[in-house]
């Protein structure tokens, strides 16, 4: 079974301390909503949880590896809330650039994910013409070819109709009970089943 393991993390912005002691541990099929009013450091903690910023203290471990370790760095799939595309890029251009930053993806494969998060016909479309939901599910396909077992995912559902949201709820669910890990922040109300909550 792995294990995603925080114990005594601190975090603090400027003046502002977000988090302090803070520890949890999530397993294999757990999927864990995070939580907490606008700066309470929602955010903040995936980001460190992905490595992209550094705690104030504590330890982060998965397995037996730390954060900054490239074995855990491997079994990571991080998602902003604020991803980009790149408007002179196709749809699955941008998915093959979001997804293919340390390896070859085949691209059909790419066109494949396209397909499951609802943007069959849109893969050469420039992403300047997609709508802010349409450009939302190509960085949501990167799921679809992830083989990263911790999901870190901050506002998935963000731009997404009723639809676009029931899809990558199943992906999600379907992740976990094949021993997956996934975290994440949503301010819309979510159906994701036994899903576990820490609050901020």
């Amino acid at each position: 079974m792995l294990s995603l393991n925080i114990h005594n993390l601190s975090c603090q912005r400027g003046y502002n301390q977000l988090f302090n002691d803070l520890s949890f541990q999530v397993n294999s099929g757990d999927i864990l909503r995070i939580t907490g009013t606008n700066g309470s450091g929602k955010t903040s903690l995936l980001k460190i949880l992905a490595g992209l910023n550094a705690q104030e203290q504590g330890d982060i471990t998965l397995g037996d590896h730390r954060v900054k370790s490239e074995q855990y760095q491997q079994e990571i799939f991080y998602l902003g809330h604020l991803s980009a595309l790149s408007a002179e890029l196709s749809s699955v251009e941008n998915l093959e650039f979001l997804t293919g930053l340390n390896k070859s993806i085949d691209q059909k494969l790419l066109i494949e994910a396209l397909d499951h998060i609802g943007l069959k016909g849109y893969e050469d479309e420039y992403c300047a013409k997609l709508s802010a939901g349409q450009k939302r599910r190509v960085i949501l396909a990167g799921l679809f070819v992830s083989n990263a077992k911790v999901w870190l995912l901050d506002e998935p559902f963000t731009a997404l109709d009723p639809q676009g949201v029931a899809i990558v709820e199943e992906h999600i669910s379907k992740h976990c009970e094949q021993g997956g890990i996934c975290l994440f922040t949503t301010h819309q109300d979510s159906v994701l089943p036994n899903q576990k909550m820490l609050a901020l």
